[in-house]
C-alpha cells in the first residue's frame, strides 16, 4: 500500500497554465415563495473549471472541472431548480451555520447561561437548526473578475436566531483561480459571546452528475490519525479513538466501498455508513492545509479539500434513498454522493476537551477552505 500512496502522491499533479483573468458573471436564479429573487454567480477560469453559487443558501450548485482527456463534468450532487432546494432539503452545496454539524439535545452553556437550540434532528441542533443559513437568501456584496474571480455575500443573524446569542453579521467569499483552486471563507462578527462553526456542505462525485457509477468505488485519503466515535443518536462520545486497524483508517489512500459493509464495526452500523468526524493531525492552523483527497480512478479527476479547521466530517450519502431526484432527474440513492465537511468537532461546545468554539466580539470568527481540483496519470492510484 506504500507504493499506492507514493503514486497516489506524485501523480496528482496540477495542471498550470500561464496566468490569465477569471470571470464572474451575475445571473437570475429564480424566486422564493414571496417573490424575492435568487441570483446565481458564475466563476469560470481558463482551464475548464467553474463553480454556480447561489444567493439561497450560499449554496454551491455546481462545480465543474475537466477529467484527464479535458472533458467537462460537473463533479457536485444538487438540484437544477432553485425550487427544489426549498422543497426538498438535504444540504447540497450549502453553507450550514451557525454550528455545522450535531449540538447534543439542541442545548449548550456559555458565561454560566444555558441556551435551548431549536432541536431539528430529534433532541439535536444539526446545521444551525430548522432555518440555518442554508435556507436563507444572502445578499450580494461584490462580484469582481480578474487574475481571482471573487464574490462576497453577507448574512445577518440576529440576536436569538434559532436560540442562538448575539447579533452575527457574516460574510462568506468564494474565489476561483485558474490553477483550479474554489475558496471559500467564512467570516463572522458577533456583537456578543457566542459559538460558530461554518462550512460548506456539498456532496461529491467525481465521475460526473450524468454517471451511472456512484462515488464509493472513489479513492479516499485522511491524514488523521484519531476520529470521534457516535452514540446512536450520531454525537460524540467524547473517545478521540485511534484509527489503526480499523474502518477508519485513510491514511493511506483506499476504496470507500472497503469498509462500507463491516457489520462488526459497531461505528459503521450507527453511522449508517461514514458519517463521522476525523481528527485531523495538522490540527487547527492559520492557513489552509490538506485534510482529505478524494480521486476517481475512472475519470482521472482528483479533489483536495484544505482547511484551517481541525477536523472533518466524512459522510457518505447514507440518508439518500431514493425519493429524490437531483440534477438531470437522476434519482439520488445511498452512496452517490461523498461530502468533506471541514469543522470543528461536532458538538464541541459541550465537549471542552474537543477545543472551543467561542467567538468574542473582539475575537472574530475565521474559517479558510479550498476546494482543489486536478487529474492524476491514467495509472494512478493503482489498485488495492
Amino acid at each position: 500500500m506504500k507504493r499506492v500512496l507514493g503514486t497516489f502522491a506524485v501523480a496528482c499533479v496540477l495542471a498550470v497554465s500561464p496566468a490569465m483573468a477569471a470571470d464572474a458573471v451575475r445571473e437570475p436564479a429564480g424566486t422564493m415563495p414571496d417573490g424575492s429573487s435568487v441570483e446565481a454567480v458564475v466563476l469560470s477560469n481558463a482551464n475548464g473549471v467553474s463553480a454556480r453559487v447561489l444567493t439561497f443558501g450560499a449554496t454551491l450548485q455546481s462545480l465543474t472541472a475537466p477529467d484527464r482527456d479535458g472533458n467537462p463534468a460537473d463533479i457536485t450532487l444538487g438540484y437544477d431548480d432553485i425550487a427544489k432546494y426549498q422543497t426538498h432539503p438535504n444540504y447540497f452545496g450549502v453553507t450550514v451555520g451557525r454550528y455545522a454539524n450535531r449540538i447534543a439535545d439542541g442545548a449548550f452553556s456559555l458565561d454560566g447561561r444555558r441556551y435551548q437550540l431549536v432541536q431539528n434532528d430529534k433532541t439535536n441542533s444539526l446545521h444551525g437548526g430548522a432555518v440555518g443559513f442554508d435556507k436563507r437568501v444572502w445578499r450580494i456584496v461584490s462580484v469582481e473578475s480578474g487574475p481571482v474571480a471573487r464574490l462576497v455575500m453577507a448574512l445577518t443573524s440576529e440576536d436569538g436566531d434559532q436560540g442562538y446569542p448575539g447579533k452575527l453579521d457574516v460574510t462568506v467569499t468564494y474565489t476561483l483561480d485558474d490553477g483550479g483552486d474554489l475558496g471559500i471563507v467564512f467570516e463572522a462578527q458577533s456583537d456578543r459571546p457566542t459559538i460558530v462553526n461554518m462550512t460548506n456542505h456539498a456532496l461529491f462525485n467525481l465521475a460526473g452528475r450524468d454517471s451511472t457509477v456512484d462515488a464509493m468505488q472513489h479513492w479516499l485519503m485522511i491524514p488523521g490519525s484519531r476520529y470521534t466515535p457516535v452514540d446512536e443518536r450520531l454525537i460524540p462520545t467524547g473517545e478521540l479513538a485511534p484509527v489503526a486497524g480499523t474502518a477508519f483508517d485513510f491514511r493511506e489512500p483506499r476504496v470507500v466501498a472497503d469498509g462500507l459493509r463491516d457489520g462488526s464495526n459497531e461505528q459503521i452500523v450507527l453511522g449508517r455508513g461514514y458519517d463521522h468526524n476525523w481528527v485531523i493531525d495538522k490540527g487547527r492552523t492559520a492557513s489552509p492545509g490538506l485534510v482529505a483527497r478524494l480521486a476517481d480512478p475512472a475519470s482521472g479527476r482528483v479533489l483536495d479539500v484544505l482547511s484551517t479547521e481541525p477536523g472533518v466530517q466524512f459522510y457518505t450519502g447514507n440518508f439518500l434513498d431514493g425519493t429524490v431526484s437531483g440534477k438531470g432527474g437522476k434519482v439520488y440513492r445511498m452512496g452517490d454522493g461523498i461530502a468533506l465537511e471541514p469543522q470543528l468537532f461536532p458538538d464541541t461546545p459541550n465537549r471542552p476537551a474537543f477545543g472551543s468554539a467561542r467567538v468574542d466580539p473582539e475575537h472574530p470568527y475565521r474559517h479558510a477552505m479550498i476546494y482543489r481540483v486536478h487529474t492524476m496519470a491514467e495509472d494512478a492510484p493503482g489498485q488495492p
